[in-house]
């Protein structure tokens, strides 16, 4: 059996895709829509529209582009039971039930052991620690462009990344990550970790000023080992990051 990596986990971390019902909108009186996105546009900039790291989490809200979805939320906080807590007040809203939702996904911000040392222990993580806290407990970036997308590691004949040995695991992960790294100010990244939690094992939340850099980034390492060899992907969702105050106006006629 191979050797497992062991996880530092910090926040709880929802992915939230919906549509709106836009004949079901248009059968509501206007004071009714105006009404339910008051309510809506209320909570919405009470949670989201400060996306900062803080000692309870950080929001952003999100307009996709596509049939996929429309309006993405992505949400972090210090628990399940937070995470929860909010789905309630946003499902309380009359407007969620225009929204239909067309994905989700539940999972926690990880960082793995790949990159220590063989034999290396797993770093403390103490509040004072703001390296680990920044990567833990991250900041939602003010860029305007957003990619999401879930990704599972191959169990194929002869291409079973749960059968390498971790050395090898090791080494693959750390030659990938060079070419993220490349990518520093340009993209950031964010690797949340679904297992046990969700169907795909993690998702991958990507940040940058300038769209082509999400192109770019994830052509150069389809070519890599580790994906070319080992990886599932998912659907890719394409965002724009939006005030709440905005909202009101994609859906207007």
């Amino acid at each position: 059996m191979a050797d497992p990596p062991q996880t530092l986990d910090g926040w709880w971390m929802l992915h939230d895709l919906s549509r709106l019902d836009r004949r079901a909108w248009w059968s509501l009186a206007e004071s009714e829509r105006s009404e339910a996105l008051a309510r809506a546009t209320e909570l919405w900039q009470r949670e989201l529209t400060s996306p900062r790291a803080s000692e309870r989490g950080a929001s952003g809200l999100y307009t996709v582009l596509g049939h996929k979805g429309e309006l993405l939320q992505i949400h972090l906080r210090d628990s399940l039971e937070d995470l929860f807590q909010l789905q309630h007040k946003l499902s309380a809203l009359s407007l969620s039930g225009l929204l239909e939702r067309t994905w989700s996904f539940v999972s926690v911000v990880e960082l793995s052991t790949y990159g220590q040392p063989e034999g290396a222990p797993l770093p403390e993580f103490p509040l004072d620690n703001p390296a680990l806290k920044s990567r833990l407990h991250p900041e939602l970036p003010e860029w305007p462009f957003v990619s999401v997308y879930p990704m599972n590691k191959r169990r194929a004949p002869g291409a079973n990344w749960y059968t390498l040995d971790m050395d090898e695991r090791r080494q693959l992960m750390r030659v990938h990550g060079e070419i993220g790294r490349r990518y520093a100010g340009r993209v950031r990244q964010l690797i949340s970790g679904g297992t046990g939690l969700d169907d795909w094992e993690w998702a991958v939340t990507l940040f940058a000023e300038d769209p082509l850099a999400f192109k770019h980034l994830v052509t150069e390492m389809r070519y890599d080992p580790v994906s070319a060899l080992y990886a599932e992907f998912g659907p890719f969702f394409i965002g724009r990051r939006i005030d709440p105050a905005a909202v009101a106006a994609l859906w207007q006629r």
